[in-house]
Order: structure tokens, then sequence, then C-alpha cells
């Protein structure tokens, strides 16, 4: 057996790249469209169909490679990110180390030249890809929940409050899913009708975050050889088989029949879970003492790696969407393995949500697959209703482990601090009726820009003044591409905070103003999602000093670190199939804000350290209430019929 799995293992390794951290997903602005829809002629130049691929495939090898900025654009980009957040005297020191760095023959310019040798290596496919990777993810070391996993709530099924059904009904959408996903199928998305990547999606099911020292590892097995999901209850892992050999796969009525047998015979277990809540080299520690010291610890801990998905059967009922968000983001800790990049999980009242491990992907495409799960299931795409259950179906099978004197210590000392870590956060959620897009566009804005500049309001109006926020831009339209920083704070954005906190000023002038701050932001992301903006391009230029090389002054400016300190971390994904979406703050001193932007509603996720999360959201409320205030006079009135 442990020759069989090491050989086993041995293959899924072999798959292994390297990965990515950063607090936010990316702002949804994608659009998913039929194949029929998309033919040649009406794509943008350079784009290329390649029927000999899957349809989930065909646009990769056209996809541009992503950019490497002037250091001419990038200075001028990043000294205006500056200039609203320094003191005139701290402007000039910073403009001085950025003269220094980009003059000709300086340093800047060498580095500038080996990246840009770089991206165009054509054995390189993304010039930042394994770079960021390892240092934003894989090499982080804090625990994956809180600090960079992140979660949905899911709108409530009336149909089946049963959470048998419910995770029955859950899972048959999600095998729809993966099934166009491994058969490359899968229409892929498009942005503004360019095609974009879709790689990241075979890091979606049958894969895992392995720990390891210094760096963490994703670990991919084949679906043809892995036909099985993982489900959780009570902290009993138990293997259940979505398809039997070449059968066909389970359909719903038999799902059912298994997670009923399941919530039958689960009565509670050690909660070895909890050992992939902690720092990443203390689980990498315990799991390879596990593997070495017990062949049936190392047979567990492979059945859930390799499984397709899981499914966490808790032992809770939350009511309130605070309830829930706790519930998806972190739950108890314990019924969970928080390495694999797709948990849903189902309460015991038919509540269900998602949890999402970042590294292998960012939050588009899990969107879309949340999305698509309940679209189906709200509108009843797929056959749910098929009563035929077979008898010769195997039942589910429980996953043991061994678990001795020594492992059960690291359990508890895992809940411990996991308890420990928690405890320190605040979570609070505005879920803002007012209005939502569909106002926001009567306002000729856009709803993104409008929602940022809510939080900038709001952030203001607690601190009177504005600090460094980061909003997560896409940048999949490029080869292996992730994410982008969009630099929110503007002199535009201060300005028009400044004239809100002013009550002489006319809302005549408070309009103006806003609107120069939404179209700030819109050119900074627009810059971002085009591969142009500060922070990565920074970033790169850096990793290619060499060990002995002197920092250069523009590094060592006080403000390279603030501007990069993400008081606030923002970002948009949208879905009127959700009433929740967030994730954790990123430095100690700031917030955590994921926000929707729904046709009649926005949503907002706030999270932070102590800081008051229930201040922020009193203040997001009362921003949005100011900004729709000055506009709703700037609306024309409907016309009338005669």
């Amino acid at each position: 057996m442990l020759r069989s799995l090491a050989k086993s293992r041995a293959q899924a390794t072999a798959l292994r790249i390297p990965m990515t951290r950063q607090a936010a997903t990316p702002k949804s602005s994608i659009l998913m469209a039929p194949a029929a829809s998309r033919s040649n002629s009406s794509l943008p130049p350079g784009y290329v169909e390649d029927k000999s691929k899957p349809p989930m495939y065909r646009f990769q090898d056209s996809l541009p490679k992503l950019p490497v900025p002037t250091l001419e654009e990038t200075a001028a980009r990043y000294m205006k990110s500056l200039h609203p957040l320094l003191s005139p005297v701290e402007y000039a020191a910073s403009q001085k180390a950025v003269d220094e760095f980009i003059k000709p023959g300086g340093v800047g310019r060498k580095l500038q030249e080996k990246l840009i040798e770089r991206r165009e290596n054509p054995q390189i496919k993304n010039w930042l890809y394994d770079w960021w990777n390892e240092a934003a993810y894989l090499s982080y070391r804090d625990p994956v929940v809180p600090y960079v996993s992140y979660f949905y709530s899911h709108r409530d099924d009336r149909r089946r409050k049963n959470p048998a059904k419910r995770a029955a009904a859950l899972t048959t959408a999600v095998l729809d899913f993966k099934r166009q996903v491994d058969s490359g199928t899968l229409e892929p998305e498009y942005m503004k009708g360019r095609p974009m990547c879709m790689e990241s999606y075979k890091w979606m099911f049958n894969a895992c975050r392995i720990p390891a020292k210094p760096s963490d590892y994703p670990i991919k097995y084949h679906p043809d050889e892995h036909k099985h999901i993982v489900v959780i209850r009570k902290n009993q892992f138990f293997k259940v088989q979505h398809q039997v050999g070449n059968k066909k796969p389970l359909n719903t009525s038999e799902l059912e029949a298994q997670f009923a047998r399941i919530y039958e015979i689960a009565d509670g277990g050690p909660a070895v879970g909890a050992l992939t809540s902690q720092n990443r080299d203390i689980w990498a520690d315990v799991r390879q003492f596990m593997v070495n010291d017990s062949a049936e610890n190392l047979e567990a801990i492979e059945a859930i790696e390799s499984a397709s998905f899981v499914v966490c059967l808790d032992d809770a009922a939350p009511v309130t969407l605070e309830e829930r968000a706790h519930q998806y983001w972190h739950g108890d800790g314990q019924n969970r393995w928080f390495d694999k990049p797709l948990q849903f999980i189902v309460n015991d009242n038919g509540t269900s949500g998602f949890l999402g491990e970042h590294s292998m992907m960012d939050g588009t495409p899990t969107h879309r697959l949340n999305d698509y799960v309940n679209e189906v299931i709200f509108a009843n795409k797929l056959d749910f209703d098929d009563s035929r259950v077979r008898s010769d179906l195997p039942e589910p099978t429980e996953i043991k482990f061994d678990v001795s004197k020594k492992l059960q210590a690291d359990i508890d000392r895992a809940v411990q601090a996991f308890n420990e870590v928690i405890g320190k956060h605040e979570l609070a959620v505005q879920a803002y009726q007012a209005y939502g897009k569909g106002l926001i566009k009567k306002f000729k804005c856009s709803p993104d820009a409008y929602v940022q500049m809510v939080i900038q309001l709001a952030y203001h109006k607690m601190y009177g003044k504005n600090r460094p926020t980061y909003e997560s831009a896409s940048t999949r339209r490029f080869q292996l591409g992730r994410t982008e920083t969009c630099r929110s704070v503007s002199d535009e954005s201060v300005a028009f905070c400044n004239a809100m906190a002013d009550p002489t000023i006319p809302d005549e002038e408070q309009v103006a103003l806003f609107r120069k701050a939404i179209a700030a932001h819109i050119e900074y992301i627009t810059a971002a999602s085009d591969g142009k903006g500060v922070d990565r391009h920074l970033f790169g230029l850096k990793k290619l000093l060499g060990p002995k090389d002197d920092l250069p002054s523009i590094y060592k400016d006080p403000a390279y670190t603030y501007s990069s300190s993400w008081f606030l971390s923002t970002s948009q994904l949208s879905s009127e199939y959700f009433n929740g979406y967030g994730w954790s703050q990123v430095i100690d001193e700031g917030f955590g804000i994921a926000y929707m932007i729904n046709e009649n509603s926005l949503h907002f996720n706030i999270v932070s350290k102590g800081l008051g999360s229930d201040k922020m959201s009193f203040f997001i409320n009362e921003a949005a209430n100011d900004i729709r205030d000055i506009l709703l006079p700037t609306i024309e009135p409907p016309k009338a019929k005669l």
C-alpha cells in the first residue's frame, strides 16, 4: 500500500507549479458568452482561435504577454499616487529617489533592461507569475484562514431546507461544472470582448495546497483516477464516490442518500482538520510527522488532497448575515481542510456557502463556479428530480486517522491557536438596501469607481484623512495573468472627501469634485488592468537585484513602504445569488472591505483587528447616503407622457 501511495504521490508531485498572497480577489467585470457568439471576426486584432485545442483553451496561445511599463510611465504614476499621501518635504525626498533611480545609466535602467529581457524570453509566459506566486502566497507563513482565504455566502434555497437535499443539489451542480472544466468544453471568459486566460481553472478540482518549508506548493491529481469528494461532519472525514468506475455519475437522489447516511453515522472525531489552520511551518512539520509515522495517515491525507472538492456539513445554524459570514469564512476551525481550493459548506438549517483557498486561483474563477451552481439550482436547469437510486452503490467510507498522543497534542494546540487568532478579529456586514447599480448608472457613474469613493469618504469620516488603499484589478487578459494593484487614493479623491467634510461648500462643487475623483480612479484601474500599474513593476525590478547589490534609494524611501501598506484592502465580486462575500485585512492597522454591487443593493463585508468594524459599517452607510443625496438633483426627470 505504501509503495502504491508513494508512486501516486510522485506522479502528482510532478504537476507542481509555483503559485500567489494578496488579500483581495479581483474586481469582476467579466462577461461569459456562449461560443457561438465569439467568432474570429468579433475578436480584437491579434487573437487567433486554435481549433485543435479544447474550446476552453482555444485562445490561450494568442493571449498577449504581460507588458513591462516604461520607467517613465511607472515613475510618473508612482509619484502621482504619492502626492496625496505625503507632506511637501516627504514628497520632495521621494521625487529625488525616483529621479536617481530612472536617470540615464542609473540602476533602474539596468534593471529595466533585465526585466524586458525576461519578458521577451520565449520560455517564460509571464515575467511576474513565478515571482509573485512565490512571494505573495506560497512563501507566506501566516495561517491561510483568516489571512488569505475568502468566502461567499449563498442565497437561501427555499425548496431545500433539508441539509442533505441542499448538499446534494450543490454537489450535482458543481460536478456539472467540473465536467466542463475537465473536458475543456467550458467557454472562456471575456473582458471588454477580449478572451481571458483560463489556465488557473486547472487548479480548481482534484487539487490541493501542500504545506512545506520554506514555501508551500500546489499538487494536482488526475481527475479520471480520483472520482470522489470528501465530506466532513463533526470532524469526521468520509469518502464519497461521485462516479463508480465507468458507470453513470451519481444523480442528485443518490448523492442525497449518501449525505443522509453521513448525517446518521457521524458521531464526532478528533479535530484533525484544525491542523490545516496553523502557521504554515508548523503545519508542514506536523504533516511530515503524520505521513512518516503512519501508513493510515498517509492514505487518509492523500484521499483528502486528491478529492474533487470538499463538502463540509457543519453542526451549526447561522441566521444573521454576520453569523453566516463567520461560518463560511472560518467556522470553528475544525470541520474543514483549509488547504483545499474548493470547500462548500452546508449548515443544519439548509444555509450554504463557499470557502476558497487563494493560492491557486483568484476570485473570478470561483465566482463563476458559484454563480453557475446557484443559477442552475434556482432556475432548475439540471435534472435534480431523478428519484432512481441504484442498489449497488458503495456507502460513504470513513477516512480514518491514526491519532497518537503527540498528534492529539498538536491538534489541541492548533485549536487553541485558531481561537486566539480569530478572537482578535471583528466582522461587520453592511447590507445597504437604499439603492444599487441601477441608480448609480442613472448618475452616469462607473459603479465600481462610485463605491470606491463611498469607501474613501467613509474612511475620511472615521479618521479625518485618507490612507493608502488597494483595489484588485484583474490582469487575466494576459497569459497567466492574475492581479495588479489599483491605488485608489488620488489628489482628486482627497479633494472630494475634504469638500464633503466642509458644510460651506455647495453641493454643485462637491458633485464636480466627485466626478473628477471618479475619473481619476477609472484612469488608474484601466492602466492597472492593462498591466501598467505601479506595484508589480517596482516589485519585478527589485527582484532582479543581486544578493550583493545595494538597495536603491527608491526602496529605502519610507514612502515606498507606507504607500503600499494597505490601510484599506478592497475588492469587488458581485452576484445576485450571494448574500455575502469577504476576507480579512492585510495589516493590523487596516480594514479588509469586500463589496458587491447588485442591481438594487450594495453589500460590504468589513473586517479588522479591533479597529471598530461596526463603526466603519455605519460610516459606509452614511457615505452612501451622502453621495446619493448630492447626485439625485443631477438626474433629469422623466419626460411626461402625452
